[in-house]
């Protein structure tokens, strides 16, 4: 059963890594990329809705490089329906939505992700993708950071490193 939204057009979920996908190494005690954990959390929140799910890169966004945001770019601009979810790394999100403002328009896009790996088990990230799925759903056209149940105007917002959460740039 797919939940219809205002477009005829499944919601594409675009994967850049981050720390959404990351996982532990026990042995060697660091976070790696293996597998995107997206399948699992949509199946795990009961997502009803027609998605199309596509993974770019799994990276750190400290890594994600001017070239990388590029390919965020166009592949939202060749994306045939209007709404599009990004999963990304918190410490540049801001960047690349402030980046995608500028060039891809006419469609309503939400950039998330997760202060937490998914896998710890006490991650944020279950709840900022429904979140960002509810938001892509119902704002205008625009770009858009989804973070702590809160959603902010891509240009607006910023990671505040000290609160470990998103607020409002003032």
């Amino acid at each position: 059963m797919n939940v219809t939204v205002s477009s005829s057009q499944p919601i594409r979920i675009l994967i850049t890594g981050g720390t959404f996908d990351k996982e532990y190494d026990e042995i060697n005690g660091r976070l790696f990329f293996k597998d995107s954990h997206l399948p699992e959390m949509l199946s795990l929140g009961r997502c009803r809705l027609s998605v199309e799910v596509r993974t770019l890169m799994m990276i750190d966004s400290l890594d994600m490089t001017d070239a990388d945001r590029e390919l965020i770019a166009q592949q939202c601009m060749a994306t045939p329906g209007d709404r599009i979810v990004v999963t990304h790394g918190t410490d540049t999100m801001a960047q690349t939505a402030s980046m995608l403002a500028a060039k891809v328009f006419a469609k309503t896009i939400v950039v998330t992700g997760a202060m937490i790996p998914y896998k710890f088990g006490s991650s944020d990230g279950l709840f900022n993708l429904g979140s960002a799925l509810a938001f892509v759903q119902t704002l205008p056209p625009g770009v858009y950071v989804a973070m702590n149940g809160r959603c902010f105007p891509a240009g607006t917002v910023r990671k505040n490193k000290q609160t470990g959460i998103f607020e409002e740039i003032r």
